[in-house]
């Protein structure tokens, strides 16, 4: 019996979880390599040529390492920077995480948007130029937030977060009033997803969240092709660049199917 596709999904903490879980919803026979670059978490506070340094060497060990057939960057600050540097540099196929503006425009009713990312992803000239191709007449606001990702790891890792702290950032978000207020949010990190339930309870008015993760997840079983047998072997790792134990096994487990990490 041959082996388990194997599947590098990387990250620089645990927001691209949000993106695995998708993945592992339509490839379960796939074995999943989680890494996590915590020791250079948050990419939002080094510069592009930092990220870049970083990144690409770092991805081609993890190639040598694991040779998985594709790798998902499931971090948008990270694809909008060195998806172009590593599909120069290596030959296994990679998708990306980027905005997804142009479905969140083309489902606004209000033609209101607002695009929710790091300070980085959202001041980047590829997020601009999406909105300049896709923005099909909706006025795009584009809220920085300094903090959310964080909060979202602590959230997952089981610290107390308060409510305060995440309406604060989601507030820029909501602009305009009556018809004319904003219809939909792309969330532009993957790390927001992980906090969905409570963004939803505390945005002043209902809206439309955009979520990539379905649609990396639709590309990357495209890359791959028809689907193999299930297999005993496929299982699940998780890496930390930092080298900390995955002490949170239990909290982790749905994203991974609920395969046991090794």
């Amino acid at each position: 019996m041959s082996s388990p596709p194997k599947i590098l999904v990387f990250d620089s903490g645990l927001g691209g979880l949000s993106v695995l879980r998708e993945i592992v919803r339509v490839r379960p026979e796939a074995h999943y390599v989680y890494v996590a670059d915590d020791a250079f978490f948050p990419y939002g506070h080094h510069s592009e040529e930092e990220i870049i340094a970083r990144v690409v060497p770092l991805v081609g060990e993890l190639i040598a390492r694991y040779a998985p057939v594709l790798v998902v960057i499931a971090c948008n600050t990270a694809s909008t920077l060195v998806m172009s540097h590593l599909r120069n540099a290596y030959s296994v196929p990679f998708v990306g995480t980027v905005p997804a503006i142009k479905p969140a425009c083309a489902s606004s009713k209000t033609r209101r948007v607002s695009v929710l990312g790091t300070k980085g992803t959202v001041k980047r000239e590829y997020t601009r130029r999406l909105i300049d191709d896709f923005a099909q007449g909706c006025e795009v606001t584009l809220v920085g937030s300094a903090e959310l990702a964080s909060l979202a790891e602590s959230a997952l890792s089981g610290k107390d977060v308060r409510d305060e702290d995440i309406a604060a950032e989601l507030a820029p978000c909501f602009v305009g009033d009556g018809a004319d207020r904003t219809d939909t949010i792309v969330l532009a990190c993957t790390h927001y997803p992980l906090l969905l339930d409570r963004l939803t309870k505390l945005a002043p008015w209902p809206v439309a969240w955009i979520d990539p993760a379905p649609a990396i997840a639709r590309r990357a079983s495209e890359l791959l092709g028809s689907p193999g047998r299930q297999s005993s072997e496929a299982g699940a790792e998780m890496i930390f660049t930092s080298s900390r134990p995955h002490a949170l096994n239990r909290a982790l487990m749905p994203f991974f199917g609920g395969r046991v990490l090794a």
